[in-house]
């Protein structure tokens, strides 16, 4: 009876926290999804959730767009983000404007954005964090758009590109977009509050349209060409990254990391696939798709590369 009287989920749970505690699991790691939970323990869906959702809410786990649900690290970049402004703030009656730098408030503004999410960034919020008061921010940035705009160019300028490309253009392009890539990674705000209509003037992303330009002129393209495929390819990692924030902010919203949503509406997909009406789809979900943010883009990245290959001709080959 005794055993019977413990909730099956918890049992699941338990299994999953010593595989986490004794380190079978280590930070970083995928745990089994909910379909993965409902297939090894043969419980419902609704369970599968629950035992995520617990382990959850013991800042065991944490969901990671276009990954999926993962070990946490020890130290979660939330709990970082304020006793890092925090460690910043010298304590005491100095605490103000006088000891107020830009440096101070651009890290403080990319530390909540990083943890939070770009909508949580106001001047109201930096400065309480900073323990100011908002107006003592205007000495150093003039509105919320200049700050947004420091605080890309910030975050740029901490992985900048190597002194010397690699001497195939293919390489050198794919050194750029990967960098980009993993700075989107880095900072899920930095796609979506990167304008491709009105582009900021940032500072530490000029090298980048220099790479791309001179690397692709000097294997052949004119200069409008290379401008066009060095934004095409801006473009195309910035339209894949906007989903890690979108993705975050749905998280939030819902309690449901993207695997779990999809495992919800699983129903209703079924229902219209066996219509009969779409039967490559049909095909496909009986086989399955392991959808992963990082493998979409180096897929793109790479028929991109091929295309700018054959514009190139067999001239820039290597």
């Amino acid at each position: 009876m005794g055993e019977r009287a413990v909730p099956r989920y918890s049992r699941i749970v338990a299994e999953l926290r010593q595989r986490i505690e004794t380190g079978e699991l280590a930070p970083g790691d995928r745990v089994p999804s909910t379909r993965e939970i409902t297939r090894q323990w043969g419980v419902a869906m609704a369970t599968a959730s629950k035992v995520l959702a617990e382990l959850r809410h013991e800042g065991l786990v944490s969901a990671v767009p276009g990954v999926g649900t993962v070990v946490a690290a020890p130290a979660r970049p939330v709990r970082a983000a304020r006793p890092a402004a925090a460690a910043a703030r010298p304590a005491g009656p100095s605490d103000g404007p006088a000891s107020l730098t830009l440096g101070r408030i651009v890290a403080t503004a990319v530390a909540v954005a990083d943890a939070e999410g770009l909508a949580a960034v106001s001047m109201r919020r930096v400065a309480a964090d900073l323990g100011v008061a908002p107006m003592s921010l205007y000495r150093h940035v003039a509105d919320k758009d200049d700050l947004l705009t420091r605080m890309m160019d910030g975050v740029m300028s901490e992985h900048p590109l190597p002194a010397e490309a690699p001497a195939g253009w293919r390489e050198a392009v794919e050194l750029a977009a990967r960098r980009l890539w993993d700075l989107f990674r880095r900072h899920p705000w930095l796609a979506p509050a990167l304008s491709m209509t009105r582009p900021q003037i940032i500072a530490s992303a000029l090298p980048y349209s220099e790479w791309m330009l001179a690397t692709l002129v000097t294997h052949g393209l004119d200069p409008q060409s290379a401008f066009t495929a060095h934004l095409t390819l801006l473009n195309y990692a910035r339209g894949v990254a906007v989903n890690l924030e979108a993705e975050r902010e749905a998280e939030a919203q819902s309690g449901l990391d993207s695997e779990e949503w999809m495992d919800h509406r699983e129903p209703e997909l079924r229902a219209a696939l066996d219509t009969g009406r779409f039967p490559a789809l049909a095909r496909l979900a009986t086989a399955g798709y392991d959808f992963d943010l990082d493998a979409l883009f180096e897929f793109g990245l790479q028929r991109l590369l091929d295309g700018l290959a054959a514009l190139l001709g067999p001239a820039a080959a290597g």
